[in-house]
């Protein structure tokens, strides 16, 4: 029986790619995102240290049967290791010519910093000698030997980093030097003594000095990490899968600490910002890779390597071209350079910010790289809405009180209390719903849960490729990196800048975008989308959408930003919500309260005018788009003061009446009291125990027609008005809360009948639908029926969710839902989400029918689900018409139907 293949070397991606099919998908899978470039540069020519890939079907292997390495694994690492050191020319543990190795995490998906990484791996006592004898350069070896005790005690052995970092602070300190790379060799090999005797008090035994045993733990611990607690927090909020495990690359190690004809460095293509197509990276000489994201020490821009090492320089540009024009995709690279040699150690596809990833699509695009349709791919919805995140406003700004400047990496305005550590920022957050800006001399790895719940992120030290920058870019949080200005004292909690002091718990404002930092809260304004890439963008989406994306919007000032967002419609104007205005509410209320008929007229004939303007407002902004207005929706009992409110107020006007000090004041408080008396007894009156489903939408058009009437002639004296201006409308009068064919009969004879009227006495033809929404599942079962008497259906997709499922959304999202959700009862939350298994169903049935009676059918959503990606490809896939949105959300719907359209199966 042939055994399982666990291990594959750099030059076997055949191998690798016969083992699960020539997917590049899949060996990614396989390898791991690391594993698998890595491969594929070898494959291409590019210089890449020897090494070998453990998959990470290994790593599954070895969690589930409770960490027990896989059988027959170790046999085919020795024998790979045996073919580097042929390859090499050097021996694993030899004491003459000894091969180093760095065991790092890989998984298919990019998860910066998340998992764990050993250097040096193969240094003992007697190897440090070899090599001091090979290179003659002692501070070298002992810089190197120290990394690896301390990764290895803080990895493998979990043993915290502060001991270890208060050795070398120690150091500095006695040998009065401000950085590491001051240190001499003598310093470095005290250190290293230290560092043994810090693990050997950690974990009673002593470092190993057997290579081979240190091979094995640091595998073993890369393959645990994939279960560690930012690993995990960090693949929820990226929404990537916890069973895919992660690879382990075994690399020949390359120095970039040998002196300073070495260097370590970060890059890529283009600017992870801005999405600017040019180089950009941080790198530093004579260091080791974990310095540079680490942000321990200033980095340098890449740009000065040019003038430092021009031939270096030269050659790492042109390949840097080679990998992007390669994957086609911006490249995140890292490289060291070991005597003058570059050495590529990893490419990826790179971490980007929102508007970087607009930029690099259309760029890309317009270079010939890429197409259209990969470009509309390559930016998700979630990152359209990163456009529509809050900017502060110039003149807030410009009266802030200016703190600090650093580097702008993630962009964005941010306002929050300054917590100093990644569970304060966490706990505040999440636990108590404070608004926290994450404030760190560097973030680690370890702080990932508190940069996810931070607002915003800060720190004092770091680059643009930093760890902060990277995760900040990717979770799209506001963050400005390397503000030397700040001096953070954790001991106090509190920072300095300049003459002022910032404790835990005050207020600052970040901007991720200028990259500088403010005392106090700034106000923030939505913007608007003026971004010339993102329109651009979102013009290549509406060449591949197939649903219409229309607005709900109940104003004219929100129609207008509909359109300017790229709106085909309105989906859905709430007209109730022009009643609840100052002005118009006691006509309102004097209507419902009337007691005789003429003054229920005289009420609504007050409303008249005030409902037509808004809808001539309406309509003039959405000039030769269709305008669905929603008939009077709510119960009635939601226009009145709440009951238990005025009853208290009667009380305390009565207690007032006792002491009333003359007869005016009498009879001014007991005409107060008849007129709350009123309104207590209509509120009593139109109490219900279940208002929603109650008399609201048709039913109280049935109840009270005068108000629906009223309703439709405010419509149509709108819309004669407009088109008597030169202007094309399209009014589409919609009956809410259908639940029989009947109900809508009565309704719409009396209302189109209202309709004819005006536009007769006004000398006037407009073309007009009258249809209904299906909001409760008695209308979609009998759809057919409906669609005889309704011209369009528009699917109320809130109410629909309640009644299906016959829970309450006000109740549910702050009770027993989140527990279902949590626990896996519920995938996911169906008010936020539409439920295909279900609502989706009595959509898809109601479709059917509706255009098996009237073929053509328009049919759309107006529940809030009409802005969800993955609710808007349910419909798509349910061949609606349109969704509706809130104005801000079109071009993320724009986005999103056109993702659904390109994820078709052909």
């Amino acid at each position: 029986m042939q055994k399982k293949k666990w291990v594959f070397g750099f030059n076997e991606l055949d191998a690798a790619k016969a083992h699960v099919g020539d997917d590049w998908d899949a060996v990614r899978g396989l390898l791991g995102g690391k594993g698998a470039n890595l491969a594929e540069m070898a494959r291409i020519g590019l210089p890449v240290p020897d090494g070998f890939t453990i998959s990470t079907e290994a790593c599954n292997t070895y969690l589930a049967s409770g960490s027990i390495l896989p059988e027959g694994l170790w046999d085919q690492v020795l024998a790979a290791l045996a073919q580097i050191e042929a390859s090499t020319g050097k021996s694993f543990g030899g004491s003459e010519n000894p091969l180093l190795l760095s065991c790092r995490s890989g998984a298919k998906f990019s998860m910066p910093g998340m998992m764990d990484t050993v250097l040096n791996i193969g240094l003992n006592d007697r190897t440090v000698a070899a090599m001091i004898n090979q290179t003659d350069d002692r501070r070298f070896v002992y810089d190197a030997y120290r990394r690896l005790i301390q990764m290895f005690g803080s990895v493998v052995m979990g043993i915290a980093d502060e001991p270890f970092e208060a050795v070398i602070s120690a150091a500095r300190q006695t040998a009065g030097v401000e950085n590491d790379s001051e240190l001499s060799a003598e310093n470095w090999q005290q250190v290293a003594e230290q560092f043994k005797a810090i693990y050997r008090r950690h974990t009673t035994h002593d470092f190993p000095e057997d290579p081979y045993k240190q091979l094995q733990m640091a595998t073993e611990a890369v393959f645990k990490s994939w279960n560690g607690k930012r690993a995990v927090d960090y693949r929820t909020a990226a929404r990537i899968s916890h069973d895919l495990g992660t690879a382990v690359s075994v690399v020949t190690m390359v120095f970039g600490n040998m002196g300073n004809d070495c260097a370590t460095g970060v890059a890529m293509t283009r600017n992870g910002s801005t999405g600017e197509p040019k180089l950009e990276g941080d790198y530093l000489t004579n260091a080791q890779g974990e310095d540079v994201v680490a942000g321990i020490r200033m980095t340098k821009d890449l740009a000065q390597l040019k003038e430092e090492m021009p031939a270096v320089y030269a050659e790492f540009e042109r390949i840097a071209k080679l990998l992007e024009d390669h994957y086609r995709d911006m490249q995140d690279m890292e490289f060291t350079i070991e005597k003058g040699k570059l050495w590529m150690l990893q490419t990826r596809d790179g971490k980007r910010t929102a508007q970087a990833a607009v930029r690099i699509a259309v760029d890309m695009a317009e270079e010939g790289l890429i197409d259209r349709r990969t470009a509309v791919l390559r930016v998700s919805p979630d990152q359209v809405d990163f456009f529509l995140h809050p900017q502060f406003d110039a003149s807030a700004a410009n009266a802030g009180r200016l703190l600090t400047r650093g580097l702008n990496v993630s962009p964005g305005a941010a306002v929050g209390q300054v917590a100093f550590d990644a569970n304060m920022a966490e706990a505040w957050a999440n636990n108590e719903g404070k608004a926290v800006i994450m404030v760190r001399p560097e973030t680690k790895p370890d702080d990932v849960h508190g940069m996810l719940a931070a607002r915003g992120i800060l720190t004092s030290r770091g680059g643009r490729t930093s760890h902060a920058a990277l995760v900040a870019r990717q979770f799209g949080k506001p963050a400005v990196v390397g503000a030397s200005g700040i001096r953070i004292d954790l001991t106090n909690r509190l920072m300095t800048v300049a003459n002022r002091t910032i404790h835990e718990g005050e207020w600052i404002s970040i901007d991720g975008t200028a990259g500088i930092v403010y005392e106090g809260q700034l106000e923030t304004m939505v913007p608007d989308i003026k971004d010339p890439w993102l329109i651009k963008l979102l013009s290549w989406a509406d060449e591949f959408r197939k649903l219409g994306v229309w607005a709900n919007a109940d104003y004219p000032r929100d129609a207008k930003r509909a359109v300017e967002y790229g709106a085909e419609g309105i989906g859905l104007c709430r007209s109730e919500h022009m009643f609840f205005e100052t002005d118009r509410l006691p006509h309102f209320q004097r209507m419902i309260m009337a007691e005789y008929p003429v003054e229920r007229k005289e009420a609504l004939a007050a409303l008249l005018p005030f409902q037509r303007e808004d809808f001539v407002g309406l309509f003039r902004v959405m000039a030769g788009k269709p305008v669905i207005v929603r008939l009077i929706d709510p119960p009635l009992h939601e226009f009145l003061p709440d009951l238990m409110e005025l009853i208290s107020e009667l009380a305390d006007l009565k207690i007032r009446l006792k002491h009333a000090p003359d007869m005016a004041a009498i009879d001014t408080l007991l005409a107060e009291i008849r007129e709350k008396e009123q309104l207590r007894k209509q509120a009593q009156s139109l109490r219900e125990a279940n208002p929603m489903l109650g008399t609201r939408g048709v039913r109280l058009g049935i109840y009270i027609p005068e108000l629906t009437t009223m309703q439709v002639r405010a419509i149509f004296e709108a819309a004669c008005q407009v088109t008597k201006e030169g202007i094309d409308v399209h009014p589409e009068v919609m009956i809410p809360l259908t639940s029989h064919v009947n109900e809508l009969i009565r309704q719409r004879g009396v209302l189109e009948a209202e309709a004819r009227t005006v536009m007769h006495e006004k000398g006037v033809e407009i073309a007009y639908k009258f249809g209904t929404m299906i909001e409760l599942p008695r209308a979609a079962l009998t759809a057919d029926d409906i669609a005889e008497h309704a011209e369009f259906f528009s699917f109320g997709t809130n109410d629909l969710t309640q009644t299906t499922f016959g829970i309450s959304r006000d109740d549910a999202e702050s009770g027993f839902l989140i527990e279902y959700m949590e626990s896996g009862i519920l995938p996911a939350n169906p008010f936020a989400t539409l439920d295909p298994e279900g609502v989706g169903q009595l959509i898809d049935m109601a479709v059917k029918k509706g255009r098996n009676t009237r073929p053509g059918l328009e049919c759309g959503i107006c529940g809030e689900h009409g802005g969800d990606p993955k609710s808007i490809a349910l419909c798509h896939q349910l061949g609606l018409t349109y969704v509706s949105c809130s104005p801000f959300r079109v071009p993320i719907a724009r986005l999103a139907a056109a993702h659904a359209a390109l994820g078709e199966k052909k």
